[in-house]
């Protein structure tokens, strides 16, 4: 594959090679190679130049690059958006991160009525070739402030593009498409998924925004999940292959803005039933989205309603006993799918 050659629609590429980076690992050889590409390309944040990010996402930059293109920014998420927004507009590619997703909601006038709508009040001819960089999710006993899923207040936006990756692979081609795109994209990183690793391309590779990804092919249930649920998804879909013979389709959208429909709804189609798996809170979550677009698109082809697994409609908790408790996971998802299959739940 070349530099500039994307993955084909829908699939993962077909040979990533034998090479292993884990999920960081794989963000942070992109930023080296884009940023070497492109000079336009430069980063700001806090603590992103001398200690390489919070969770050292931009780790060795600042050594190559030096303080112009690796900026140390102020605690403050509302001027280092603006920073990037007005970077954009002058013509440079610009990367901010903001420490914790849950730290979006103090930026969210400008991402929301700045970098979304920018180019539509210019009449499309502005470009904003913005990427935010964030961290979500729970698992790591962060508490309530720094371990939520706010995918769905972004995707209401129109104007952003949105991309969860599942998988350093994705991770890595994912980021490359964002940061080449010439509108605001914000890619959010699982904390839960940092150490985990997989086969990477060592050559830049791009993965098309908008494309979802069939991970396990099957007929029997369709599981639409993104993010880390996508590893929980496999293994209950393993476990149930395994001990009950059925056989789940799992299918990633990983980017949740635009959302690749036509694939769930030509794969619940193919299964006739569907459950969707995220880790936001349940009430007014994607799943809810998802399950709207699919009865309204393949309503006369399900044989149960679709389902929906994720967490409950309550702040995260601290206790790392609470919290596995929230966090849906493999056994949870095992048993959404049973319900929704009809079939007895085992311990229920």
């Amino acid at each position: 594959m070349s530099a500039t050659e994307t993955a084909p629609a829908g699939t993962a590429a077909a040979d990533p090679g034998e090479r292993e980076l884990t999920y960081l690992g794989a963000f942070n050889e992109a930023m080296f190679q884009l940023m070497r590409q492109d000079e336009d390309i430069f980063v700001a944040g806090e603590d992103v130049g001398v200690q390489g990010g919070v969770f050292g996402s931009f780790k060795g930059l600042a050594e190559e690059f030096g303080d112009r293109r690796c900026v140390d920014t102020p605690i403050a998420e509302q001027a280092i958006v603006g920073l990037g927004i007005g970077a954009a507009v002058a013509g440079l590619r610009p990367v901010v991160d903001l420490m914790f997703m849950d730290f979006v909601m103090v930026a969210m006038d400008q991402i929301a009525n700045q970098a979304a709508k920018l180019k539509y009040m210019f009449g499309g001819k502005a470009e904003l070739p913005l990427t935010i960089t964030t961290n979500g999710g729970a698992g790591l006993s962060a508490a309530a402030q720094h371990s939520q899923s706010l995918e769905a207040m972004l995707c209401h936006v129109p104007g952003l593009k949105v991309v969860m990756p599942s998988s350093p692979y994705d991770l890595k081609g994912l980021m490359v498409a964002c940061v080449r795109d010439n509108n605001p994209t914000i890619i959010v990183k699982n904390k839960r998924m940092f150490g985990s690793t997989g086969p990477v391309p060592e050559e830049l590779y791009e993965i098309p925004l908008g494309v979802a990804n069939v991970v396990r092919e099957g007929a029997d249930i369709t599981v639409v999940a993104y993010g880390r649920m996508v590893e929980e998804s496999a293994k209950a879909a393993k476990r149930l292959s395994e001990e009950q013979g059925i056989e789940c389709e799992i299918v990633d959208p990983r980017t949740v803005q635009p959302l690749d429909t036509e694939t769930i709804v030509a794969s619940a189609k193919k299964t006739n039933r569907i459950v969707v798996v995220h880790e936001a809170v349940r009430f007014g979550g994607l799943g809810a989205e998802i399950a709207a677009q699919v009865q309204e698109e393949a309503f006369d082809y399900l044989d149960a309603p679709v389902g929906r697994i994720a967490a409950p409609f309550s702040p995260i908790p601290f206790s790392p006993g609470l919290e596995g408790h929230y966090v849906p996971n493999a056994k949870r998802i095992s048993a959404g799918i049973l319900e929704t299959l009809g079939r007895p739940v085992p311990g229920a």
